[in-house]
């Protein structure tokens, strides 16, 4: 599929964790955030809970590069402060993401 789509995949060395480090950031922290804290009862449960955990890291998660904001932070929108605060469970219950309703 990479190859269709003219990206040229590059293998990094064996046993060099350095060599890649997005991908062990990423890991590491979805191992101590959610994999450390649940047990996994099957391949759909993991394929599930990797899902809701992705979906949050990417979209909901504060990143210390962008100022501790979500990756989808918009600064001219307004936000209403006497509207309720909502909580919504992801990752099988595990993490609660807060925002405001609409």
């Amino acid at each position: 599929m990479l190859a269709t789509n003219g990206v040229r995949a590059i293998k990094t060395p064996v046993r060099s964790p350095q060599a890649n480090a997005f991908a062990e950031r990423f890991v590491g922290t979805l191992r101590r955030e959610c994999l450390d804290h649940l047990l996994i009862y099957g391949e759909r449960h993991l394929h599930k809970v990797l899902a809701e955990y992705e979906r949050h890291f990417y979209h909901h998660r504060p990143h210390q590069g962008r100022s501790l904001r979500p990756p989808f932070y918009d600064p001219s929108e307004a936000i209403d402060m006497a509207s309720r605060i909502h909580r919504r469970r992801t990752a099988t219950g595990l993490i609660s993401e807060h925002h405001r309703a609409a």
